[in-house]
């Protein structure tokens, strides 16, 4: 990768998926990676604590917990979050939305809350956006207004890093457990955007997780050019 190499990352919701993609790639890489999930990190990582993200009264103090002693973090990724069901807003219940913006959105304030009251110095954030959170596709619902959230939520922090790189990300399509529930278990006549998922499934066009990971992470040289508190899609950088 250009320029300096990552010595220290956290990365939510890297129990599974892009966020175990990434904290393998970088562990490879020489990075100690500290992280927060639910489940817990299946990797021995420098540091990992588990919590439920939907829980927002227990984040600070796992942050607390996690990043003892911590005074710099060359890379934070926001990963953690929730698909939703696949389904029309008239069918989409309250509660459920409530739970996608608790989990996609909110459980990353007490994060970034915790840096800033900290002054734990960052050099780039990214929090994983998606395609979703701007082509207002059918049946997206919780996912799509959740993402979309996130995007001026990065933009509004972004003010409070001035010294930081900080942008909304969307990777582009990642074969993860994700797109096998949205292949498997979504009605994609209802719903035909879906369809180019399901295609897309074992080609170049979905790379496995830790293939994407190091797409994201391969990009962080060329993200920091755009605007801090950008939505940035990752098929446009390259």
């Amino acid at each position: 990768m250009p320029g300096k190499p990552i010595r220290t990352a956290l990365v939510t919701g890297n129990s599974s998926g892009l966020g175990l993609g990434l904290t393998r790639v970088l562990m490879r890489e020489g990075a100690a990676v500290y992280g927060l999930s639910r489940r817990g990190c299946p990797e021995e990582t420098a540091g990992d604590v588990s919590v439920d993200l939907a829980q927002y009264e227990a984040i600070a103090p796992a942050m607390a917990q996690l990043l003892d002693g911590v005074e710099r973090l060359d890379l934070v990724v926001l990963n953690a979050g929730l698909l939703g069901q696949i389904q029309s807003m008239q069918e989409a219940d309250i509660a459920e939305l409530r739970q996608l913006m608790d989990v996609n959105v909110w459980a990353n304030k007490p994060i970034l809350d915790h840096l800033l009251a900290h002054g734990i110095e960052v050099g780039q954030i990214i929090a994983i956006s998606s395609g979703a959170s701007v082509s207002g596709n059918f049946g997206w619902s919780g996912y799509s207004i959740s993402k979309a959230a996130l995007n001026m939520f990065v933009q509004l922090y972004a003010h409070e890093f001035p010294d930081t790189h900080v942008h909304a990300l969307a990777p582009g399509l990642v074969d993860t457990a994700m797109q096998e529930f949205i292949s498997d278990a979504v009605d994609l006549e209802r719903f035909p955007a879906l369809k180019r998922l399901k295609e897309a499934r074992g080609t170049d066009a979905m790379p496995d997780n830790e293939s994407a990971a190091q797409q994201i992470l391969d990009s962080l040289y060329r993200l920091r050019d755009a605007p801090s508190g950008r939505f940035v899609d990752l098929r446009d950088l390259s």
